[in-house]
């Protein structure tokens, strides 16, 4: 694999960068109005003639170990022995997001695939309920990581590239093909619980309406106190842990929007009813501990060439000024050789282990890393 990486912002264009016009791939992040814009993808075009586009909107853009924010990141991937395909479906055309997955595992080939990377809108899907359809639609022994694309802190639109236009409320995946390929991933979080244990008593897919049978935005405003006021990004910093019945396992959730006249609350996947509901907060440290153990967990097959970083919102605002330290925790696990891209999301996409079906995850580092051996 040969990789550049380049990074433009509007105060100084593009950073220089060597050449790469047999790339095969250039995975694209930036803040909602250069990629909206799209002004950019002339140059783009003419610099990488051969290679597919991919990418999103971000509530922040990693290069290396910086962190940005309203830049555009280019990462152009020569791939030497890996063949790729994109699809993309927009949410408009199908029923609901169980059947965007569905469509879009019928959409890439299924001979040779050995791993899917999915990006979604971050707003009108159900995460949860996108990863369902994915795995009902692909083989069994393909993996599927990526997350959902961003918009700052504002929560309106994003967008997706998968091709030569973005487009907004739509879903993206790319397939890589072929023997010499090897895709190698972790996810952690770093979150402390707080509060009591409480029930979801009623929820319909991703919303959720009450826990303990009392209104779920009305109680999530009396732990938030003066920070209820600026829900929904505030909820950013509280989120909630669930654990479906019978399951070890805790998942994370953070909220998309609110619901003032309903007194509900809307996440990025699912909160079943019947479920125990926790909320959350941050501790600095466990949020670096928790991106460095994502990178460990993710080069059981050696460290990578490329890794695509996709670290929540939440953890941006939590660790501010300190915001650097996960990244840098990562690289300090990966080495000086891994290229190193990504962007801040809205949900992260990812098995909890090797042999783990994938989930939707919010709150964690999420590590995909790509070498070809």
């Amino acid at each position: 694999m040969k990789i550049v990486q380049r990074r433009w912002s509007e105060s100084s264009g593009w950073t220089e960068g060597t050449a790469l016009p047999e790339a095969t791939l250039v995975l694209l992040f930036g803040g909602t109005k250069q990629i909206a814009q799209a002004a950019w993808l002339a140059e783009v075009r003419a610099a990488y003639p051969k290679a597919h586009l991919f990418g999103c909107t971000t509530a922040g853009e990693i290069a290396g170990t910086r962190v940005y924010d309203d830049t555009l990141v280019a990462t152009a991937v020569q791939f030497e022995h890996t063949r790729i395909e994109l699809a993309q479906v927009r949410m408009v055309d199908v029923a609901d997001s169980v059947e965007a997955g569905a469509r879009l595992a019928a959409a890439v080939p299924h001979d040779g695939l050995r791993h899917l990377f999915v990006i979604s809108d971050g707003q009108q899907v159900n995460g949860s309920d996108l990863v369902r359809g994915l795995l009902g639609g692909l083989p069994p022994d393909v993996q599927i990581t990526g997350g959902l694309a961003g918009d700052g802190t504002r929560f309106e639109t994003t967008y997706i590239l998968a091709g030569e236009t973005p487009i907004a409320g739509s879903v993206g995946v790319i397939g890589f093909y072929g023997d010499r390929i090897q895709v190698g991933f972790g996810s952690l979080g770093g979150w402390d619980p707080f509060g009591p244990q409480r029930i979801i008593t009623r929820s319909t897919g991703n919303v959720l309406h009450e826990l303990d049978g009392r209104p779920a935005l009305d109680l999530y405003k009396s732990y938030l106190g003066e920070h209820a006021a600026g829900l929904p990004s505030t909820g950013l910093l509280f989120p909630l842990s669930i654990r479906r019945k019978g399951d070890q396992e805790t998942l994370v959730r953070t909220i998309l929007a609110v619901d003032e006249e309903a007194r509900s609350l809307t996440f990025a996947g699912d909160v079943p009813e019947g479920a125990t509901a926790q909320l959350m907060k941050a501790n600095f440290d466990r949020l670096v501990e928790g991106a460095s153990g994502a990178a460990h967990a993710a080069i059981r097959n050696g460290k990578p060439d490329l890794a695509i970083l996709i670290s929540c919102v939440g953890r941006k605002l939590v660790l501010k000024q300190r915001i650097e330290e996960e990244v840098e925790a990562v690289q300090e696990v990966l080495g000086g050789n891994s290229v190193m891209t990504g962007f801040y999301s809205y949900g992260e996409i990812c098995p909890t282990a090797p042999n783990a079906s994938c989930q939707l995850h919010n709150q964690t580092m999420t590590i995909t890393a790509i070498s070809e051996r």
